[in-house]
């Protein structure tokens, strides 16, 4: 890394940098890669929408078990990245490789086990996840694939955090950038030119995700960065329990997803048939692309707040809270407008079904009253779990799909059909929004309290 053409250490970037153009410098690749990624996860469902509304609601149920294997990737990535980048803070960069080899050697564990028992009950996770009589062969078919590239989705999520947390997030965009690159040209030439149906749309996702593997892979021998290496794998209760403190929050942040997503299909479906299932699933796929860039923002954050946060220069913690939260809040304003003022256009562009378009527009704009709250609750869930506050961090990773939206979802629905299954984000959004900002709170008050601590010595 160079300043004013002089090579600097990354503890020199991370630690003395100016905290606007840091973040900004971090966040850039991190937004182009979640931007990416958000993209060619939607790819499959709009060159899947060219064929039938069942077929995209096929796509749209398996999305729910794609995002069970995020999170043990996120899992894994987070609880691993989190860990050896407070050691890089302290200095200990015997701990910090250690980390890094096992957290990744513990994720190919965890896919190959997802890969063969998924294969193995393929038609009951099928049941499970809301297919019908009119869209289950679609379903298994497109899940029997995604299921087999579990290990490299899992692996290049660790390795791509890792890489973050270290504070290399170019290199760790152009990884996902060759994958995406990869899906998006496949998915119309195996969908609509060979004719492969919803198979081909799952061979293009996860031939896309083991070009990032080992794009990913490559990247962790090149300079600065931890250098895996099988000698250093360590599963023992000490890694296991660090992983288990950082990476529990993105596991229920991801995993409640997953169900959330699986009783909204269910409801939908119940209620409004493949139509609906399609409606919900774009809507789903249309707010994952708006926030992407937010989250994006906030992995610019993170390596910022653990690595200071290991170092204690705790000034430095909560002004990169307090810029990320401002700005990603403003930018969500926009895109809520957009949303709230195009809903038809934007869930017709995946899908030119009118019923899908009826369910879909409606919970699109309730979605978008609440996004901008998003800018709070995501850059606080971040906070919280780069700094290892596993516990805080766990309560505010689960208030907005688990905590919140379950019961919701189960009240509204019982009151209000198909209406209360399109606004139940929207009240778990706000009811989130009132229970993780005491405990933001008190975090500021903490930091500020150490802050004084620190100049006083």
């Amino acid at each position: 890394m160079k300043k004013n053409g002089k090579e600097i250490s990354r503890r020199e970037l991370l630690t003395k940098t100016p905290i606007p153009s840091l973040i900004i410098r971090l966040s850039v690749p991190t937004i182009i890669s979640m931007m990416v990624t958000a993209f060619y996860n939607s790819a499959d469902t709009y060159f899947v929408g060219k064929i039938s509304t069942e077929a995209t609601a096929a796509v749209g149920l398996v999305f729910s078990v794609m995002a069970i294997i995020q999170a043990l990737g996120f899992f894994c990535g987070h609880g691993s990245g989190n860990y050896l980048s407070r050691m890089l803070g302290a200095g200990n960069k015997k701990e910090a490789n250690e980390m890094a080899s096992t957290g990744f050697a513990f994720s190919l564990v965890l896919g190959l086990i997802v890969a063969v028992i998924g294969n193995l009950f393929v038609y009951k996770i099928a049941d499970w996840i809301g297919a019908t009589s009119t869209t289950m062969d679609a379903t298994v078919s497109y899940l029997r694939i995604i299921l087999i590239g579990a290990p490299f989705m899992m692996g290049q999520f660790v390795l791509n955090n890792q890489l973050r947390f270290q504070g290399n997030a170019m290199y760790a965009m152009v990884g996902l950038m060759f994958g995406a690159v990869v899906n998006v040209f496949l998915d119309p030439l195996l969908i609509l030119v060979l004719k492969m149906g919803v198979a081909g749309a799952a061979i293009a996702t996860v031939s896309g995700q083991i070009i990032s593997f080992t794009m990913l892979l490559i990247g962790t021998s090149k300079g600065e960065n931890i250098h895996l290496n099988i000698k250093n794998v360590k599963i023992n209760g000490h890694f296991l329990m660090e992983i288990a403190n950082g990476g529990t929050p993105s596991l229920l942040r991801q995993g409640l997803a997953a169900v959330s997503t699986l009783l909204m299909n269910n409801f939908a479906g119940d209620m409004g048939g493949d139509a609906a299932i399609a409606g919900m699933s774009i809507v789903s796929r249309v707010t994952l692309m708006m926030s992407a860039a937010l989250i994006g923002f906030g992995q610019g954050y993170q390596p910022v707040c653990s690595f200071n946060y290991g170092a204690g220069i705790y000034s430095r913690v909560k002004e990169g809270y307090i810029f990320c939260v401002k700005w990603g809040t403003i930018f969500l304003f926009f895109l809520a407008v957009l949303a709230f003022t195009f809903p038809a256009e934007i869930v017709g562009w995946f899908r030119d079904d009118p019923a899908v378009i009826e369910v879909g527009k409606v919970a699109l704009r309730w979605q978008a009253v609440a996004l901008p709250l998003s800018g709070f609750l995501v850059m606080t869930n971040m906070m919280l779990q780069s700094m290892g506050r596993g516990l805080k961090a766990s309560i505010s990773a689960s208030c907005r799909n688990g905590i919140c939206f379950i019961p919701l979802i189960l009240i509204l629905a019982k009151c209000f059909g198909l209406f209360g299954i399109e606004i139940t984000q929207f009240c778990a959004d706000v009811l989130s929004f009132f229970i993780i900002l005491p405990m933001a709170v008190l975090e500021m008050r903490i930091l500020s309290g150490k802050d004084k601590e620190e100049n006083i010595e």
